[in-house]
């Protein structure tokens, strides 16, 4: 189709776009290598399978905003399908040869593909922007009140206007030129080629020496668009298109995504902890930056941001990504990318990692940058002072001393790992059922169907002290290096068949974190227990005469970090309990605001309490008890409900088992 001087002006014109790109893709290239640690390449064979899953799929992306999500479908599938297509225009443009026979079904049904995905991508991309610059979401921005780069308050915009675009000048270009086509020499019908056909129509009759230079023109305009937008690629979010399956493929492998990485204390060769600059990152929270593609969902779903505080995971990855295309390098102060009252505003929740369409983790760049102010700046909220040294001295942030430890089970006669040194079951009690006044009723309750059911089980009692989930999530490694050694050398001492707990804090971190200090165990929650003895029938639980109605909420460090969702509301329904979820719950709860060591610390300023966003959307759910599985949850929204004058009851999931047994 081309000339011969048209080819040669394509050629030249490509290798100097190349050229542009290449330089782009170098500094990239130079980033992501300055970061911490290399990639596992062993790995990427088994997840190959899944990451092409969730590429090819866009999974990820459908799990919230469902009629933007669609859209992004039809522009995603349709650029997949192009990736053939152009190869094909770029065949028949240098050769005249149609890379599959028009009288083939092949053929046939690549032409419908064609034109099915060309006006897909063109009906995506014009109500997308649509959607950015006409409606203007408030959810496509962050406050003026967040530290986000200058630059970057246009320049989202300006991106995704140019991103829009390119898209629509090379598709539109495509339908056109292809029309032109169908017109010259099928006669305007080609069967196959049915929305095209109806545009190729219009030009009947035209001359045909117009139809060939329209042709000629549209290929340009398509093809030349392409070639044209390559150099910019590499400054752009569009950049997500290659990045997305690289971070599916390679993030290092966790046990679950508030998994902190381990850090061997006893190395004196160590200088420094957490990140300071960027490059003290690893090189995947660097990739991060690269496949964001600033739709703002992780700060949707942020209860610090939700609530008005400073904090804007999305502004976080955006501001890493603008100071890479300034120029900025690697050796930027963290602390200028985000303020460190947006650092210590991080529930630790999760709820960034978990909704991120392509796998981006902003909630570890933030622990990391507390490991560094904490331990190499001295720079933390000075309240929690006291959880520290209680940690320190009393081995639990209430600094309650050990020896009060088991004040909680006066009068119960609770076996402990010395009176009973082989247990079916050890129970880890936690610090909070232990020393906290509220929590202590949930842990009586849980002694009770214990007892009720005949379970063989212990305590370690005055021996058992703080897995040091506060401490770690505050910064304080060194605190929780200390406790996760003496704690697993306890347990591993003890070797307990089976651990279960009523703190899914307690349970993630032995979970999770201790088998990188050599103790890996069973454990359990105590909604999972429950759910195992009333299967059994060592529990027998009678419905109320009174129709009570719950809602439950999830525990982040539960539901979202380790996927437990069912049982708490197996045990609540198999109680005859009559069970409404509040629009977020499962893995999309909302936190309750205690978590990321925020328990023993003011929250920062903000327009509303955490606790009392959440409680506020219980209530709404019309339930007349709010359930829970989390000795932080429940005292986080006890304190909500203190604010209110018609209160509903907050229980830990035990308590209402237990008032529900058969005597």
């Amino acid at each position: 189709m081309l000339t011969l001087v048209e080819k040669i002006l394509f050629a030249i014109a490509v290798g100097l776009s190349l050229f542009f790109t290449w330089k782009g893709v170098q500094r990239i290239i130079q980033n992501i290598g300055s970061g911490k640690g290399k990639p596992d390449w062993k790995q990427v064979a088994g997840r190959a399978g899944s990451a092409l899953w969730k590429f090819f799929t866009f999974q990820p992306v459908f799990r919230f905003r469902l009629i933007p999500s669609m859209l992004h479908g039809l522009i995603g599938w349709g650029f997949i399908a192009f990736l053939l297509i152009n190869l094909a225009d770029l065949i028949y443009a240098y050769t005249g040869w149609r890379l599959l026979n028009n009288t083939l079904i092949f053929g046939d049904l690549y032409r419908l593909l064609a034109d099915v995905a060309n006006v897909a991508i063109l009906i995506g991309v014009i109500a997308m922007a649509v959607r950015r610059f006409v409606i203007k979401p408030a959810t496509l921005t962050t406050r003026e009140s967040t530290l986000l780069d200058a630059s970057a308050r246009h320049g989202i915009s300006r991106d995704s206007a140019i991103v829009a675009g390119f898209i629509f000048l090379h598709n539109s270009g495509r339908l056109l030129g292809e029309s032109f086509s169908v017109a010259l020499h099928h006669a305007g019908n080609d069967p196959w080629q049915p929305l095209i056909s109806s545009v190729a129509r219009l030009w009947l009759g035209a001359n045909p020496a117009v139809l060939e230079i329209g042709e000629h023109l549209m290929f340009w305009l398509s093809i030349g668009a392409v070639v044209a937008f390559l150099p910019y690629f590499p400054y752009s979010k569009h950049l997500h298109l290659f990045f997305a399956p690289i971070n599916f493929a390679l993030k290092p492998v966790r046990k679950s995504i508030g998994q902190l990485g381990y850090i061997n204390l006893d190395d004196q060769s160590i200088e420094q902890f957490g990140a300071a600059k960027v490059s003290d990152l690893g090189y995947e929270q660097i990739i991060d930056s690269y496949a964001c593609i600033m739709c703002f969902r992780c700060q949707e779903v942020c209860p610090a941001y939700n609530t008005g505080k400073a904090l804007s995971p999305a502004a976080l990855e955006i501001n890493k990504r603008y100071n890479f295309n300034k120029g900025g390098g690697t050796d930027r102060p963290l602390v200028e990318l985000i303020s460190e009252e947006a650092v210590w505003a991080c529930t630790s929740c999760g709820a960034c990692v978990d909704i991120c369409p392509v796998g981006n983790e902003p909630m570890r760049d933030i622990l990391e940058i507390r490991r560094n102010l904490a331990m190499m700046e001295s720079s933390f909220p000075r309240q929690l002072e006291t959880a520290f040294k209680g940690m320190e001295r009393n081995q639990n942030p209430w600094n309650v001393p050990q020896s009060d430890r088991l004040k909680w089970a006066q009068g119960l006669n609770i076996p402990t790992i010395e009176q009973n040194p082989e247990p079916d079951v050890l129970w880890w009690v936690g610090c909070a059922p232990a020393t906290d006044v509220r929590a202590q009723k949930t842990a009586r309750a849980f002694a009770t169907i214990l007892q009720k059911a005949g379970v063989n089980f212990a305590i370690l009692g005055k021996n058992e002290s703080c897995t040091g989930d506060s401490a770690r999530r505050a910064g304080r490694e060194d605190i929780f290096f200390g406790l996760a050694q003496a704690n697993v050398e306890l347990l591993n001492e003890v070797n307990p068949k089976r651990i279960v707990t009523t703190c899914p804090h307690c349970l993630h971190t032995i979970k999770n974190e201790y088998p990188a200090f050599g103790g890996t165990y069973e454990i359990i929650h105590h909604t999972q227990l429950i759910n195992e003895l009333v299967g059994a029938g060592k529990i027998q639980l009678v419905e109320s005469a009174e129709h009570t109605i719950v809602t439950f909420h999830d525990p982040c460090y539960l539901g979202r970090h380790n996927g437990m969702v069912n049982e708490p509301r197996a045990a609540l329904q198999s109680a005859g309990l009559s069970l409404v979820e509040m629009p977020r719950h499962s893995e999309k709860s909302f936190c309750c605001g205690a978590g990321g060591a925020q328990m023993w610390k003011e929250e920062e300023q903000g327009n509303m309490r955490i606790n009392s966003a959440r409680y506020a959307e219980a209530k709404g759910a019309g339930a007349g008890t709010l359930a829970v599985g989390c000795p932080f949850c429940l005292s986080m929204l006890s304190d909500a409900a203190k604010a209110d004058t018609e209160s509903m009851q907050v229980k830990d999931v035990a308590e209402l088992v237990v008032e529900r047994m058969k005597s």
